[in-house]
């Protein structure tokens, strides 16, 4: 043996470390290894050499790659296999958990429920191999690894691809395929030809054991008990055991039978007939689900009223009895009062009760949005006092908590509203929402861009994962808080997002697929996603490995993806599904259009379309005639000219960081944007008509989010911050003069969050943004020398202003989402005049609440903007859609 291990340690040591052997059965000796290139555990099974050598090489890896192809949750996957000096091995997941053999050592006999629901769940890998033309042929208690409390069936076809590979010389071996107690009389008899009842036996046999303690048959020797399995009838379960259901002991008789044609024809119906209260052995196995009613029988007057009370009392008996059939799936819209109307914008603005009793949600307030909660039952939602300013409210697991995020605070309020309770004050600005696991801790996207975690009741913020160049969002907790699921993205969060899993017992994080939005996990066993284009997909996922197993099934359509990277979808733990209806936010495709200042919109240049994946920014040349406009593509985000109207488009730049927000250089003949080339996010500029190179404009210790030029071209004004470290107002205003400056000088820096800047046309005001009352409003200071006043323009909130070129008109949207103009005067003082509302903003229009995401041309009659392709002038919100017991729905999409 020592010779064995040092000859495959060798072989094998580019690709495996041998630490130990584990054990040896009939075909092959089982090591425990680790997978170098993947850094993690497996367990390594090499056939035994005399095996080996009658098989070959060549057949036996061309018989088990039919094998490498099933998954299943509920089997145990075949990482690899070769031949390494001669050796012959397969490679499978080392489960750390305990076979079944195991258990029965230390047990003898299970819980009739918890054996039920083994079987049930090998039954499940069953039917799904057979259904691939695969049979197991060797199901026994030592092929059965519990983990986590699930069945797994390991070494599934490998007794297929050696009986396949071998031929008729397997004999020469000595060896057999199958163990005496559990084979099938047909494969004890040496018949190869065996279909899914030889395996449907097996497992009749294994549960029969899980009940009574003993296989069906026993003997001194193998051969004692293979000739018991042919000749002789198994004693019912109930001999044993006499509180076995009488239809799980017609189930095992069944499935015991001596004739494969006697016995179930799928491992399906088995599974079927355990649920089956009226399942007896005169039931025809394949009306296992639906029993009819016996035809009528002619009997004595005498014997007819006991008959039928008789037959009276059975059919109340199976009404008593029968499962309950599978909850209906309902779907619905659901619409708020107007005075309770969701708020769209702050995703993920809704989350539901575990039970989807209740919704919580961000809706309007006195003074700026709150949270409403809404009872299924009943029409109206109430506010939840202690909420002002809420984002991303997040259920605790009993659902009597809800916690959200409110000016870089986490906090929590019971569920009738109240106090509110801070638990953090360490979150990232940019609300990428929590997740509230089952051992009572809260993830949350921290002020880093990484992931953390605080105490259900408060406490010491705890690190929970990291990815170098990655920012992290969207976390979704696992069950039993074995790991947590999230997004990880470049900057701004609009292209490139990944899938990735971190195991909190491990502390390892992995990425499980691109081009994710966000996934979660659901009780069926999988995963699912949506992309940036609204689809909603579904793959198996192993909760033992965190790892895929399987291909994603398509399963929804019609997602509403915020900017193409926030789903506005929530899945309760009862299997209810609450999601918004769109067409991919502004992940999907895109069009320039003119908006008149009634509404009134018009394609740009009919036909020509993009993709925003997220407001990114565009900026209209000072004659009107170029439009300078991120778009996004398969190698990243990059800035593009458009002649205007209807003229060409061209690339501007060609790297793979995103380029994004471009302002036009006070001549007209260059473009600056924003980009993290060197990591951190710095400013560019490159002439309008592709000469040249990129050059570098400027690099801070914090990073560039904007770069705005003044008309004269002697400032250039930015807003910074945003990174570890400045838990709240990490964003702030400054401006330096290149060529004079070597330090910028704060402009607007506090401790509420500046953004959106818009200078005057005559260079002497500058309006922004801030949040100092709580809410976003639109400010305006004399510039460059902003400590000398400041006036509120917006009322009731504001974002995004932008300067007529008249210098007498300010734009703003409103709380409401309604283009806003305010007449100022700036002759020597400044002064807010009437403000009128222009038009609604449709939610079909892509907005920004960080900075200006339309412009206005040079008469100051239209504005451009951005909306989705094919909506409407002033379409409304997109529906909000409830589908009860949805995983009844998902099921019948993933089944094979």
């Amino acid at each position: 043996m020592k010779d064995l291990t040092g000859r495959l340690t060798t072989a094998l040591a580019d690709r495996y470390r041998i630490e130990r052997q584990l054990g040896e059965g009939g075909m092959a000796t089982v090591f425990l290894a680790e997978d170098v290139k993947h850094d993690r555990k497996v367990a390594l099974k090499v056939l035994r050499p005399e095996l080996a050598a009658v098989i070959g090489s060549e057949r036996f890896l061309n018989e088990i790659k039919v094998t490498a192809n099933l998954q299943h949750p509920h089997i145990l996957p075949l990482h690899d296999s070769g031949d390494a000096d001669g050796f012959l091995y397969y490679v499978m997941p080392y489960v750390e958990g305990e076979t079944l053999r195991a258990r029965l050592v230390r047990e003898k006999q299970l819980g009739i429920d918890e054996a039920l629901d083994i079987a049930k769940a090998i039954a499940a890998a069953l039917d799904y191999a057979h259904r691939h033309e695969v049979i197991h042929r060797d199901i026994k208690p030592e092929n059965i690894l519990m983990l986590d409390g699930q069945a797994m069936v390991a070494d599934f076809g490998i007794a297929l691809a050696v009986s396949h590979a071998g031929g008729a010389r397997l004999t020469e071996t000595g060896l057999s395929i199958g163990t005496p107690h559990y084979m099938s009389p047909e494969q004890a008899m040496g018949d190869r030809e065996l279909d899914a009842r030889s395996d449907v036996y097996s497992l009749g046999a294994m549960l029969y054991e899980m009940l009574a303690g003993d296989p069906p048959y026993t003997g001194s020797t193998a051969q004692a008990i293979v000739a018991k399995v042919i000749t002789e009838k198994a004693p019912p379960v109930t001999t044993h055991r006499d509180t076995v259901p009488p239809h799980v002991a017609a189930t095992i008789t069944t499935a015991l039978s001596k004739l494969p044609a006697d016995r179930f024809a799928s491992a399906a119906q088995f599974a079927e007939a355990l649920t089956n209260p009226a399942f007896t052995l005169s039931t025809v196995a394949g009306a296992v689900v639906s029993p009819s009613i016996a035809a009528p029988v002619v009997v004595g007057k005498r014997y007819a009223w006991p008959a039928a009370a008789a037959l009276l009392a059975m059919l109340a008996l199976w009404g008593w009895l029968r499962p309950d059939p599978p909850p209906t799936v309902a779907r619905y819209g659901l619409l708020f009062p107007a005075d309770q109307a969701f708020v769209d914008g702050v995703h993920p603005a809704f989350a539901l009760a575990p039970d989807a009793s209740w919704i919580v949600y961000v809706g309007p307030g006195d003074e700026s949005e709150q949270l409403w909660l809404k009872r299924r039952d009943q029409y109206r939602a109430i506010p939840l006092a202690g909420t002002a300013g809420a984002r991303s409210p997040v259920v605790s697991p009993d659902g009597e908590w809800i916690a959200f995020i409110v000016d870089g605070e986490l906090k929590k309020v019971p569920l009738g509203g109240g106090s509110a309770i801070t638990l953090t004050d360490s979150v990232q600005m940019t609300v990428r929402s929590a997740s509230w696991l089952d051992d009572d801790t809260i993830v949350f996207v921290d002020n880093g861009w990484r992931l953390s975690r605080v105490p259900g009741v408060g406490g010491p913020m705890e690190a929970v994962a990291s990815v170098e160049g990655r920012f992290l969002t969207l976390p979704v907790g696992l069950p039993g808080a074995r790991g947590v699921l999230f997004t990880a993205c470049t900057a701004g969060c609009n292209t490139a997002q990944e899938s990735w899993v971190v195991d909190l017992r491990s502390g390892e994080a992995r990425m499980l697929m691109p081009d994710v939005a966000q996934a979660w996990y659901v009780a069926t066993g999988h995963v699912v996603y949506v992309r940036a284009d609204g689809g909603m997909f579904a793959v198996p996922f192993d909760m033992g490995s965190l790892e895929m197993r399987g291909a994603p099934v398509p399963v929804l359509d019609g997602v509403k993806v915020d900017q193409g990277s926030v789903p506005d979808v929530v899945i309760s733990k009862s299997g209810t599904l609450l999601f918004m209806e769109g067409e991919g936010g502004g992940g999907g495709v895109s069009e320039a259009v003119w908006v008149d200042r009634d509404g009134t919109a018009t394609p740009i240049d009919p036909g020509w379309t993009f993709t925003a994946a997220g407001n990114a920014g565009w900026a209209l040349s000072s004659d009107d005639t170029r439009l300078a406009i991120k778009i996004s593509g398969e190698t990243g985000d990059d800035i593009w000219i458009k002649q205007l109207e209807r003229g060409p488009l061209s690339r501007l730049t060609f790297d793979e960081a995103a380029d994004v927000r471009p302002r036009w250089t006070p001549d007209g003949r260059s473009v600056s944007f924003r980009s993290p080339r060197s990591g951190n996010g710095e400013l560019y500029v490159k002439r309008a008509d592709g000469t040249g190179a990129v050059e570098l404009v400027l690099e801070l210790d914090q990073p560039i989010w904007e770069g705005v030029w003044s008309p004269d071209g002697t400032w250039l004004v930015l807003r910074t911050g945003g990174v570890a470290g400045q838990v709240r107002g990490a964003r702030d205003i400054v401006g330096i003069r290149p060529g004079v400056d070597s330090v910028p000088v704060p402009l607007v820096a506090s401790e509420f969050d500046e953004k959106a800047i818009a200078l005057s046309p005559n260079g002497k005001w500058m309006a922004y943004e801030s949040s100092e009352t709580g809410r976003d409003e639109v400010y305006v200071r004399p510039f460059p020398n902003t400590s000398d006043g400041k006036w509120q323009v917006s009322t009731g909130g504001g974002r995004a202003p932008l300067w007529a070129h008249s210098g007498q008109e300010l734009f703003y949207v409103s709380a409401s989402d309604e283009m806003t103009v305010a007449e100022v005067v700036t002759t020597r003082d400044f002064r807010v005049g009437e403000r009128r509302v222009l038009f609604r903003v449709g939610a079909e229009y892509t907005l920004s609440s960080n900075y200006t995401s339309f412009d206005l041309t040079s008469d100051d009659q239209r504005f451009l903007m951005v909306r989705s392709v094919g909506a409407e002038e002033g379409s409304p919100l997109g529906a909000m859609i409830v589908v009860e017991n949805w995983l009844e729905e998902l099921k019948a999409k993933v089944k094979p």
